[in-house]
């Protein structure tokens, strides 16, 4: 888990797991944010389209993305302050597997909080295809080394094997 100390300009981190993106993830997620864009979950609708198939809510492409590069960035405690510059060149679909790459832009102390550090990342998603399928910049709060805890609840409790 990274905190501020941890980061400089030009690092560049990649997710260690992909994800494949299901059916299920689409549907639910172009539900749950009442996306009514039939392109996202009407099979005969989108068979109309140049892709002819259903295409992924760019939303839950973008959100899956940063949630690949979290264990690599903001793991530690990290607030989001802004995303900027969202690009989504190429299209997903259903079935493609999606990775993160993320190089550290910036790094400075955060001016009104002694105890944290601000870090600017971009982020791209690329497909097993290697297309580019999302990329953005973003920047976050994030603790410094001294002033975070490890998480881990202490016990007075002995071993009892």
């Amino acid at each position: 888990m990274r905190h501020y100390e941890d980061f400089s300009v030009g690092a560049v981190y990649r997710s260690a797991i992909g994800r494949t993106v299901t059916e299920t993830d689409n549907l639910l997620f172009t539900m749950l944010t009442l996306n009514t864009n039939e392109l996202h979950f009407n099979e005969e609708a989108a068979k109309e389209t140049e892709w002819g198939r259903i295409l992924v809510n760019s939303t839950f492409t973008l959100a899956l993305v940063l949630g690949l590069s979290v264990a690599d960035t903001s793991q530690a405690g990290a607030v989001n302050l802004g995303w900027t510059e969202i690009r989504l060149p190429h299209p997903v679909f259903v079935g493609d597997t999606i990775w993160s790459e993320t190089e550290v832009t910036s790094v400075r102390e955060s001016r009104s909080r002694p105890t944290h550090g601000i870090v600017g990342v971009r982020t791209r998603g690329v497909n097993q295809r290697r297309e580019v399928v999302c990329e953005f910049a973003r920047s976050f709060l994030i603790p410094k080394l001294a002033s975070a805890g490890d998480g881990f609840p202490d016990t007075d409790e002995p071993w009892r094997v």
